[in-house]
Order: structure tokens, then sequence, then C-alpha cells
């Protein structure tokens, strides 16, 4: 079955997090991706956390459905290489430091006069603009600058990391829209190609609710509530009687009526102060407390079944463990057999989101460095002499 993005040719001259998981998404819906890395050592995710017969795990995932060509990019006839791939390309992905293309004779300026429809998304730390923009910017200082890490962690402790590289995918989820938009604005005829400019630290502050508009009004500084949801109460995590915790989140109206029937405070339930939000909010110390009191005397199981029952959300929180086991991830395709080099089965995360007609698929995991030089080169119209005269000059590997 053909995904939703098959046709679409996705050039991809970026490294480790952002724009590679860009185009893994767009390569898992049918986009035909090609990946170029230097040669030698490749793309350096190929070697980051833990590994599998000298590979990384996180390599197979994060390139899977990808073609990598292994071309040096300091070379005239590397660079002739990527100006002929953007040629017959739709979209180009790339995260380098801005200006960075434009040094290697690849810039907007030069790759959308060889074709006018290319839609090119750049991720960079601080944007392609502004005055930071020359700044190196990881994710990490994406997250520090964008606002989430002021509100994450305990209100006694420093700001705290999310577990993931959550900068770097976030703008990654940016870029993806992004690309989308501009390419239905060519396949439609609307207008020709155009940059999609993504920031780091942009893609961070995107979801950082009213954050700035209760600042300016207010002169409120959201920071870090630990488990809870400033101004949305009930929303909190909760210890269980074994050492556990339990996330409840009863913070609508009707919800919350029935939580306090479910722990035993049926005057709560119908105490008119704590009808609405704003009146909940008021008292979000007492509330946590009567609550945490009720779910200290339960398992996690036993909290959960009674708030089930009385359908209240609420959930455990899961490890990997937990995720890996879960009946509905696996009822849900989430958790994917897959096969190493060698043959060494392993289990992957499946594909996000879910389309009913066209849904994205995995055809292979990430693949060796320059895998298919050849076969890329091949179509472009290089014989083998020609890919063999390149490969000795080290324009390939």
């Amino acid at each position: 079955m053909s995904g939703p993005l098959s046709g679409i040719r996705v050039l991809e001259l970026g490294q480790l997090i952002a724009a590679p998981f860009a185009t893994r998404l767009m390569a898992e819906f049918g986009a035909e991706v090609i990946k170029v890395e230097p040669p030698g050592e490749g793309d350096p995710l190929r070697k980051w956390r833990k590994m599998h017969e000298g590979t990384s795990l996180w390599w197979y995932l994060q390139s899977r459905n990808k073609k990598s060509i292994a071309v040096n990019l300091k070379s005239p006839e590397g660079l002739d290489i990527v100006k002929q791939l953007a040629t017959s390309a739709d979209v180009v992905v790339e995260n380098f430091r801005p200006g960075g293309l434009e040094k290697l004779g690849l810039g907007w300026d030069v790759l959308s006069a060889l074709n006018p429809n290319l839609v090119m998304v750049r991720i960079s730390g601080y944007g392609q603009t502004g005055p930071y923009r020359d700044r190196p910017g990881f994710g990490a200082i994406g997250e520090s600058m964008g606002g989430i890490r002021f509100t994450t962690g305990s209100p006694d402790s420093p700001p705290a990391r999310v577990g993931v590289s959550i900068g770097d995918t976030l703008a990654s989820l940016h870029g993806v829209i992004g690309a989308l938009m501009a390419l239905l604005r060519v396949k439609t005829g609307q207008g020709a190609g155009q940059v999609i400019d993504v920031s780091l630290v942009e893609s961070v502050f995107n979801v950082m609710e009213s954050l700035v508009p209760e600042y300016d009004l207010l002169g409120e500084v959201r920071t870090r509530t630990g488990g809870a949801l400033p101004g949305i109460t009930p929303s909190n995590t909760y210890p269980t009687r074994d050492g556990g915790y339990v996330v409840i989140a009863g913070n609508s109206d009707p919800i919350f009526r029935r939580l306090m029937t479910a722990i035993g405070r049926p005057d709560l339930a119908d105490d008119p102060a704590l009808r609405n939000n704003e009146g909940r909010s008021q008292q979000s110390a007492m509330l946590d407390g009567t609550i945490a009191d009720w779910s200290k005397t339960q398992t996690v199981e036993e909290a959960l079944a009674a708030l089930a029952a009385a359908d209240v959300p609420a959930g455990r929180i899961y490890s990997v463990a937990d995720i890996v086991a879960d009946p509905h991830y696996q009822a849900r395709d989430m958790i994917l057999q897959a096969e190493l080099p060698g043959g060494t089965a392993v289990k992957m995360p499946g594909i996000v989101p879910k389309l009913s007609e066209t849904p994205g698929e995995v055809r292979w995991q990430g693949p060796a460095l320059g895998a298919h030089t050849d076969s890329v080169l091949a179509e472009l119209g290089l014989d083998v002499a020609r890919i063999a005269a390149l490969r000795a000059k080290g324009a390939v590997a």
C-alpha cells in the first residue's frame, strides 16, 4: 500500500535529531528520503546511546525507510551530486547553523534557482534571522530559552529536563507541518516553493500555552509545580500505599464531583465553593491533600479500579517495561517486531498518526552508511565507471 507521501522526494542534509526525526516521519508515510552523510563515520547518531554490534539502536529507529548516500560536501563533485538531487527533490531538510549551507554553495538562492518548486525546511537553534542566529543552539538550549525548563520540576528543585530530546522533536514536528503546508501550495498550483524557517527556541515557546498573556496582564510568572497543573484543579500525581503513584485528572466540574464521591468526600462534591475550576484552584492545596490522604490508603491497582468505576481519568506512570507489556499498545500496533542486520529480533515503536486509508509502514531499519550511494547515483545517470571514479577521488563512499 502506498503512503500519502508516495512520490515525494526528500533530501536530508541533517544530522543527529531535529532534521532526521522530521524526515523519518515523512519516510514512514511513503516519501523517498535520501539522507546525505559524510563518508567515514556518517551521522554521529550512529554512535549515540545504546549500541548493538557497533551501531546505535536509536539510529535503526531514527533512519528507518531512508536511503543513505555517503557524499563528501567538501568536494566539488560531491556538491554537484547534491545539486542534481535537489533539482528533482520536492523537499530539502537541513539543520546546519544558519549560513552553513551558503558557505558550501548550497544556499536557498542556489537550490531554488535550480528548482523553483523546492521546499526547504531549515531547522536551527534561533532561526535564520535575528541577533542570535549565529549562536550554536541544541535542543537543550531551545528548551531552556523556550520556557519549558523553567516550568518543569518541583518548586524546591532546580529546573529539570524532560527525559527525552523534546526541543528537537518539537522543532521536527513544526518542520513537517510547515513542509506539508508548503507542498500543498506547490502541488495545487498556488505558488512556488519557499523556506520553512524553524527555530528550536520558538518551537518550544509555541507550546507554552497562555504563558505570555498571563505575565503581561497579571504579572504571573509560571514556574515549577511538580506534578500539578497550575490553575487547573485537581490534576496531580498522588502516592499510593504500595509505594507507587497514580495520576488523577479530576479538573472538569462533573468529573470532580464523581472523584470526590469515589474517595468518600461527597461533602466536597456538593460544596458550592468548589463547583467550578476557579473556586477549586483557590483551594488546590486542600484538595490535593484530601486526594492524597485517600490514595495513600490504596494500592495502585485498587486506586485505578475505584477511579475507573467512577469514570474518572487516571493512570499509572509507565516505564518502558510497562509500555512494552501493555495490551493497548500492542492492539494499536505501537510495538512492532523488527530485525537488525544479522537477524537479531528487536521491538521498535510503531507509527503515529494512524491513517485509515494510507497508513504509514516500516520498510527497513536504518541502513548502513552509503548503502544506497550507487543506486541513487545510477538514477542520476552515472554509470559504474563514473561512480568508481568519484569514489577514487573521495567525492563519495
